[in-house]
């Protein structure tokens, strides 16, 4: 007997039941150069909404100290400037890009500022929230520094609180496992 048994009655998995990954996004990054996701195969992300003027912003100190620690493990993190809660991200791409770094030194990718929520979601975070595309589970971006932890091969894995600090335990186990 192999390893292998199969029902008479298996099918191909129909387009709807195929998960998508993360690999399918060509975005725009905070120079305007064109960032395609497809580039981060083989690589964990994370995914987190970012805000300058956030009680929450000191995380990004603690999001650039992880990704010089692990970017050799195959790990990045992406940024994505969002306005959507109490208007603490009004500053243009340019302005964004001049505070991450030169209050942060932030040197990991960061893209356009986009929107996160309501009727004019990024496609991105449409992906993100929907569990019908994402085939992990339904979300909502709460605030600013939501991370979305997503696998080697595109498909999203955990949500992490804002509150949480990006070098959470669980989550620098998730990265080393």
């Amino acid at each position: 007997m192999g390893l292998f048994t199969f029902s008479c009655n298996a099918q191909e998995p129909s387009a709807n039941s195929v998960k998508e990954t993360i690999h399918q996004f060509k975005l725009t990054d905070l120079n305007g150069n064109t960032f395609s996701m497809s580039s981060l195969k083989g690589k964990k992300v994370m995914v987190v909404n970012t805000a300058s003027k956030c009680g929450l912003t000191y995380q990004y100190e603690i999001l650039e100290k992880m990704y010089n620690e692990y970017k050799s493990d195959n790990f990045v993190i992406i940024g994505f400037p969002a306005n959507n809660f109490l208007w603490q991200e009004p500053g243009s791409n340019d302005e964004i890009a001049a505070f991450c770094e030169k209050n942060y030194g932030v040197s990991f990718p960061m893209m356009e500022k986009i929107s996160v929520k309501g009727s004019d979601m990024h496609p991105l975070y449409k992906f993100l929230t929907s569990k019908n595309k994402n085939g992990y589970k339904d979300s909502s971006v709460k605030w600013n520094f939501q991370k979305y932890l997503i696998n080697e091969n595109g498909y999203l894995e955990k949500i992490i609180s804002p509150r949480t600090k990006p070098d959470d335990p669980s989550v620098i186990q998730w990265i080393k496992t």
